[in-house]
């Protein structure tokens, strides 16, 4: 029973987002799922699994997050359309300096936070002012467009089909076989590996269902997608931030020293770890992350616009602590991030088709961040 309940509170956002895909599909007749709307899941809502992944590593030092994420995307944005469109400059130019442009942010920020200690809310705040004011100062009010066809096909183009399919998409089918087999070898390796260390390991009948049942989803997501297109460009960026930060989180030095901040500062400091160093480096791949967004949002809008990336730090912080990020610091994981934006995705794409009122989709989502961090303070209760 203990176990069943275990396995619950683990799978909870898991469930919460089939149940809520369940609920539009029915809800619109289908057309959810149809190849396009997948497809669009996808590419409306990269910006969140970038960020989100940024935002979680915020999140993990202590509950602290960045307000000025939405205003880095719009900066990074208007500074690479007035580049590529007013003075003809090339892409290759121009994304080494939009990106450029989030680390100078990144060092400053961070500076103020890590090294004066001045509270991440405050400069973060003061970033999102600045930031947004100096960006309609670069565009003066304007919007900048087209951008050069080169940079969109950077972000916008799919994947060929190699293996010459008409109405589907076969590279992308096989694509997704390859992904399961290598989930499942990984699956496999970490329990033997786990298993010779003496760790403990999870029951076998229990881990071969979660395995078919994340194939399932990743063979149907691809089949999906071959119906349409097949694998789009923007789904490689994300796929390959989530694995780098993956990897950082769980492997690295100082993904482990993250996590210790947001355990217990004062223990982390005593053990040798400079805390300040950690914080800095946070804020500093944070902003970097906001104009990697910046980028695929200039692409995915083909202008550079005064309004880009507004309240897209809310979509960002939601997506943390629906994924299961704790409130407090030091609990969090990608994966956890990516069924936050998935869910965040869902309910932002269903309520559009749906043809609900803006104003209302505010209110639900904030509704379901509340619920989320309600859930996760609870649980603490609970476990205490």
């Amino acid at each position: 029973m203990d176990k069943a309940i275990s396995v619950l509170k683990k799978n909870t956002m898991v469930i919460a987002l089939i149940v809520v895909l369940i609920f539009f599909t029915v809800a619109t007749g289908g057309k959810m799922l149809l190849p396009q709307n997948v497809n669009n899941l996808i590419s409306q809502n990269a910006y969140v699994f970038i960020l989100a992944t940024g935002m979680l590593l915020c999140i993990l030092t202590g509950g602290n997050i960045d307000l000025s994420v939405g205003c880095v995307v719009c900066i990074s944005g208007a500074i690479g359309g007035s580049l590529m469109v007013q003075k003809d400059v090339s892409p290759a130019l121009a994304i080494p300096v939009m990106l450029l442009m989030g680390i100078v942010i990144g060092i400053w920020q961070g500076f103020w936070i890590a090294y004066v200690r001045i509270p991440p809310f405050i400069v973060t705040l003061a970033g999102m002012l600045i930031w947004r004011g100096l960006s309609n100062v670069i565009l003066q009010g304007l919007t900048l467009a087209p951008l050069p066809d080169s940079y969109l096909a950077l972000f916008n183009n799919y994947v060929p089909d190699f293996l010459g399919g008409t109405t589907i998409n076969y590279t992308c089918i096989l694509v997704g076989i390859i992904v399961c087999i290598v989930y499942i070898l990984l699956q496999l390796r970490g329990r033997v590996s786990k298993a010779k260390k003496g760790y403990e390991t999870e029951n076998m009948s229990s881990m071969i269902m979660k395995m078919i049942v994340i194939c399932a989803v990743i063979l149907w997501f691809t089949y999906k997608l071959s119906l349409y297109k097949g694998i789009p460009f923007m789904l490689l960026w994300i796929a390959a931030i989530v694995f780098i930060y993956t990897y950082i989180t769980r492997k690295t030095v100082i993904g482990r020293h993250i996590y210790a901040v947001g355990g217990n500062e004062k223990a982390t400091k005593l053990s040798g770890i400079n805390t300040n160093h950690i914080y800095f480096f946070v804020y500093l791949n944070m902003a970097f992350l906001a104009a990697v967004a910046g980028l695929v949002t200039a692409a995915r809008l083909n202008s550079a616009n005064p309004t880009a990336g507004v309240n897209y730090e809310m979509d960002a912080i939601g997506a943390c602590f629906i994924g299961g990020a704790s409130a407090y610091g030091g609990i969090g994981s990608t994966g956890g991030v990516v069924v936050g934006a998935l869910l965040m995705g869902v309910i932002n794409q269903g309520m559009i088709i749906m043809g609900v009122d803006a104003n209302w989709q505010k209110v639900v989502k904030g509704g379901v961040l509340l619920l989320a961090v309600i859930f996760d303070v609870l649980s603490k209760k609970s476990d205490k």
